[in-house]
């Protein structure tokens, strides 16, 4: 055999004479260049016939809006610099698993799948084994962590076993599986270039994005470029992005695909901008954060946002409020440097078509049926949501997930879409079981509908309480030999079409020891727009959760690959992840703008928290030490080398 040279600089790569990471089959481009799962945007792209490029480019896209040329030439301070991010795997506590039974002749295959979304694994088997959807099975299992990472990875293969051995088949990945042949976050190099005029508006933004997508197309390297363009207002802007394959592992998503590389780079170039405005990091980003009205760059028009209103909140906030007194270093940490810095984020929300069912049960409780898989604690959310629509306390609401041939359609868990899509359909199921138990009280009572609201576990008659029937008395009419009504079920269905975007602002205090590079997280503020909070203890604890999760970004997590092409972090022994030491007080704030399409005013939640806070921590490192660092993670040794 001949040996082949491995493709590793996803820069290289790029060039027309580079050796080729793999055959291309014509046609294929990023599996999720649509959005799918993640995110509602559309692409503008404009192939650029004059650009020599290697196959080894997978997809690209380019967003451009005014003139570059005027914007240089209204900037009168201009900041450049390359930012690079490392492969970063969602590390979930369980690793991929599942088990397949073939089924007997005439009866369906049935999956058990730690998956994102159990429809999606329907399809996924049906076509890879090219059989009927109606012939697989899929059971509601749950799972144990995902952050994106558990989406069509390994159930066709399993499938395919369980289908050619007509046995059951389970495949469970050890860790060292899941870290050489997961689907983590990509790489990324974006080359960006920021102008402004000396009283701090923003005149121009120029960036060159590439990430690398490893094995196969699947990055989110277009969202990377519209996510480059959607914090700022700026009329002269050009974002070119590049997916490039490698000799390295098959990338996916991993939380906010593509936002917390792109962010990075952003927000560490607005905090240089900045500083060489003169101009503090607030009020820029006051006088150019974006505002509803405002064009897109897939040209549209925001729709309101909280992104000011979170910078209201940092600016009141005694961490940056009081920032000077701040950066003295407590006595255990003498000669350590002390930095706080600022940085926002967004993502851009997704949507999904979406169907539940609200039964009512012979003991007067009520089941929701739903087909999205509880990632993040969201089935309270959608008791709160059904409990609401129906007038009940939420402590006789059972959520529940059954499987493919019996619960209603929902897309993956994925994008914070699940409670902004899942939640109309649930409260329109909810509100349509309402009316159901008000019909049968209304004829048992012998009252107008509109004299009725539901108490506790009772129909009562407005202003005459002991006018009553049961909610077990209804159901024991509707479910039993002769009743006399029908069951109540209640049903809905929601298509919301526009997405709602969220937004985030962070502060970090770090502490930096000059003489070793080592960098602590002292302190965390993390505010974000929620839209409403329908259940704050679980939105707190997603963004505490995602905040964590940045910290990996920021300082410890990269999968590292030798001049061969051979991973060396394959166990966690290897691979660096934030310990609980390492994770300090997290002061989640929430602020709420409410969504005119979301349930109650709801918003997604669990993107924004990881989007700000490499670039956060990487301010502040600035701050404290005066060393900019455009690469992520920022290692002991990395800012040692920087310092020094």
């Amino acid at each position: 055999y001949d040996l082949l040279p491995p493709v590793l600089d996803p820069v290289a790569a790029m060039k027309p004479d580079s050796p080729l990471a793999r055959t291309r089959k014509e046609g294929e481009v990023s599996e999720i260049a649509g959005g799918g799962a993640h995110a509602s945007v559309s692409k503008d792209e404009e192939e650029e016939a004059d650009e020599d490029l290697s196959q080894n480019v997978s997809d690209k896209a380019h967003f451009r809006a005014g003139n570059m040329e005027e914007g240089w030439h209204e900037a009168e301070v201009v900041v450049e610099h390359t930012y690079k991010t490392s492969f970063v795997h969602q590390s979930y506590v369980e690793p991929q698993s599942i088990t397949v039974a073939p089924g007997a002749p005439g009866q369906p295959m049935t999956i058990w799948a730690s998956s994102q979304g159990m429809f999606a694994v329907r399809t996924d088997v049906s076509q890879a084994l090219d059989v009927a959807e109606r012939q697989i099975r899929v059971e509601s299992v749950p799972i144990g962590g995902a952050s994106g990472g558990k989406f069509g990875l390994i159930e066709p293969l399993a499938a395919a076993a369980a289908s050619a051995a007509r046995r059951p088949v389970r495949l469970v990945y050890t860790r060292e599986d899941d870290l050489l042949a997961g689907n983590p976050a990509p790489q990324s190099i974006i080359r960006l270039k920021l102008g402004a005029k000396r009283d701090g508006t923003l005149v121009a933004m120029e960036g060159k994005v590439i990430f690398d997508s490893g094995a196969y197309a699947g990055s989110a390297v277009f969202l990377g470029g519209l996510i480059l363009g959607s914090t700022y207002r700026c009329p002269n802007s050009d974002f070119r992005c590049y997916e490039v394959l490698t000799n390295k592992v098959s990338v996916g998503a991993y939380r906010a695909p593509g936002a917390p590389q792109a962010t990075f780079a952003l927000e560490s170039a607005v905090d240089e901008l900045c500083r060489g405005l003169q101009i503090d990091p607030v009020a820029f980003r006051q006088k150019n954060g974006l505002k509803e009205g405002d064009p897109t760059l897939d040209h549209r028009q925001w729709p309101r946002i909280g992104l000011l209103e979170c910078l209201e909140k940092v600016q009141e906030h005694p961490l940056w409020a009081n920032r000077q007194q701040q950066k003295t270093a407590p006595a255990d940490l003498e000669g350590w440097k002390i930095g706080i810095g600022l940085a926002v984020g967004g993502w851009p929300g997704g949507t999904e078509p979406t169907a539940a069912a609200c039964r009512l049960e012979a003991d007067g409780s009520i089941t929701v049926i739903v087909g999205t898989v509880d990632l993040t604690g969201s089935d309270t959310s959608l008791s709160l949501i059904a409990a609401e629509g129906l007038g009940m306390s939420s402590e006789t609401v059972n959520v529940v997930h059954d499987n493919t041939d019996t619960m209603p359609y929902s897309g993956g868990t994925g994008g914070s879409k699940t409670t902004y899509s899942m939640g109309p359909a649930v409260l329109a199921a909810a509100q349509d079981a309402r009316n159901q138990i008000l019909s049968i009280a209304s004829e048992m009572l012998e009252a107008a509908v509109g004299d009725l609201e539901i108490e506790g576990d009772k129909v009562v008659v407005r202003g005459t309480p002991t006018r009553n029937v049961e909610l077990s008395q209804i159901a024991g009419e509707s479910m039993r030999f002769a009743g006399r009504y029908a069951p109540v079920y209640g049903r809905g269905r929601a298509a919301v079409r526009q997405s709602s975007p969220m937004y985030a602002a962070h502060l970090a205090k770090v502490a930096v020891d000059p003489e070793t590079g080592e960098v602590r997280v002292l302190d965390y503020v993390a505010v974000q727009d929620v839209g409403f909070a329908i259940n704050p203890a679980e939105v707190e604890g997603q963004i505490t959760g995602g905040v964590t999760q940045g910290l990996g970004w920021a300082l410890f997590e990269d999968l590292v690959y030798d001049e061969y092409g051979q991973a060396l972090t394959g166990t966690w022994m290897d691979y660096a992840l934030p310990h609980i030491q390492d994770v300090p007080n997290i002061t989640p704030v929430l602020v709420e703008i409410p969504s005119s399409l979301g349930p109650f005013g709801a918003k997604g939640v669990g993107e924004p928290p990881v989007v700000p806070v490499g670039a956060a921590i990487a301010n502040a490192v600035f701050d404290a030490v005066g060393v900019r660092m455009t690469k992520l993670p920022i290692t002991s040794e990395r800012l040692f080398e920087a310092i020094h």
